[in-house]
């Protein structure tokens, strides 16, 4: 079974940066999209991104402003999430998931609904 696990969360100031990772097990990450959550504590988690096992990347704009980009190292089997000018108000927790699929489609990728595998997510507290 595929196997991701976040990690490279942390403490942060406001306008920091962090670099996410969503390491993979159990398949060879080349051959699946991955996509990136995140959420706000008692709320439903966001998608924003994914990123194609052809390296297709499509971000939510109106999500994260242009903050953010993806990108994958498939020699590493690991997707990065490169996180640059937070805000306090960045919701906390970051996931990455699998639809099974190899594209990526943008919303259609990082519906909730589509998710077949998750992490179980890293910290980002962003903090004066």
């Amino acid at each position: 079974q595929v196997q991701l696990v976040e990690s490279g969360g942390g403490l942060v100031q406001p306008g920091g940066s962090l670099r996410l990772s969503c390491a993979a097990s159990g398949c060879s990450l080349d051959r699946y999209e991955i996509s990136w959550f995140r959420q706000v504590p008692g709320k439903e988690r966001e998608g924003f991104s994914c990123i194609g096992a052809t390296d297709v990347r499509a971000i939510d704009a109106d999500s994260v402003q242009g903050r953010f980009n993806i990108a994958r190292d498939n020699a590493k089997n690991t997707v990065y999430l490169q996180t640059n000018n937070l805000e306090l108000e960045d919701p906390d927790v970051y996931y990455c998931a699998t639809d099974g699929a190899d594209y990526c489609t943008g919303a259609f990728s990082w519906e909730l609904g589509a998710v077949d595998y998750w992490g179980e997510g890293t910290l980002v507290t962003v903090s004066p």
